[in-house]
């Protein structure tokens, strides 16, 4: 992580990733993706998908993904867990949760927060959003209220519906490949999908390792193939002490 990229995502409460994903990956997450669409969802207008885990390695190798551990080691912390994720879909409109601005700006949540002290930051839950396919100026998307993270007061309510965007949100492009990362204290939402494909997003939200967002754990013996790091951040919230049981 960059001394622009800390000093950018403390100034908006995101930063933008490119290349977080090669195209070798993206040819085998699409392609896993299509067999996923092609069963549970070929007619629908937008969907979203859960357990991304068990659809094979290429999805669990963002568990960990190279290109990120620096940002996330230094935006969550260096013992960061996987919270949950899933996988949004829309071909057009407004995707699987509308268009609504939400986050945690405003007031003290404890498990979707941003501090910084003494030079370094502490986030609660925080979001790797990837790009699966391309997402252009004016397509919609993911938006955020840059510097919402560290307001003090809750965002006007009039500006709480993303169906028309209002002149203080950013509309967060990229193409296939990059990756966007958030506080989830910052505002945000999803802006009507008006590209000419599909928006393919996944999303992999992490948080410091005593904390959990989800009610659900992961049980890393569900899956084959993990490394030792990649259980480790599948392991439920708790104080990482020694000689505690591990999966």
């Amino acid at each position: 992580m960059t001394d622009e990229d800390r000093f950018l995502f403390d100034l908006q409460g995101y930063i933008v990733v490119p290349d977080a994903l090669s195209p070798e990956q993206l040819e085998l997450l699409n392609a896993i993706l299509d067999e996923q669409i092609a069963e549970k969802a070929s007619d629908a207008r937008t969907h979203r998908f859960g357990g991304l885990l068990s659809w094979g390695k290429p999805y669990r190798d963002l568990v960990d993904n190279p290109r990120l551990q620096s940002q996330l080691e230094q935006i969550v912390g260096d013992r960061f867990r996987l919270d949950h994720l899933f996988l949004d879909v829309c071909r057009d409109g407004k995707g699987p949760i509308g268009t609504t601005l939400h986050g945690s700006s405003g007031y003290f949540d404890p498990a979707q927060y941003y501090r910084h002290h003494r030079g370094r930051m502490y986030n609660g839950l925080t979001v790797v959003a990837y790009n699966l396919r391309d997402v252009n100026p004016g397509d919609g998307g993911t938006g955020v209220i840059p510097g919402s993270h560290k307001s003090n007061f809750n965002f006007p309510n009039e500006w709480r519906d993303l169906e028309e965007a209002h002149p203080r949100v950013d509309h967060l492009t990229g193409p296939a490949g990059t990756a966007v990362v958030f506080t989830e204290a910052l505002t945000h939402g999803t802006l009507p999908w008006r590209g000419s494909g599909e928006r393919r997003t996944a999303f992999y939200k992490f948080s410091p390792h005593p904390v959990s967002w989800a009610a659900g754990y992961f049980d890393a013996s569900e899956y084959d193939g993990l490394s030792a790091r990649q259980v480790n951040i599948l392991e439920p919230p708790n104080a990482r002490y020694g000689g505690r049981r591990r999966p």
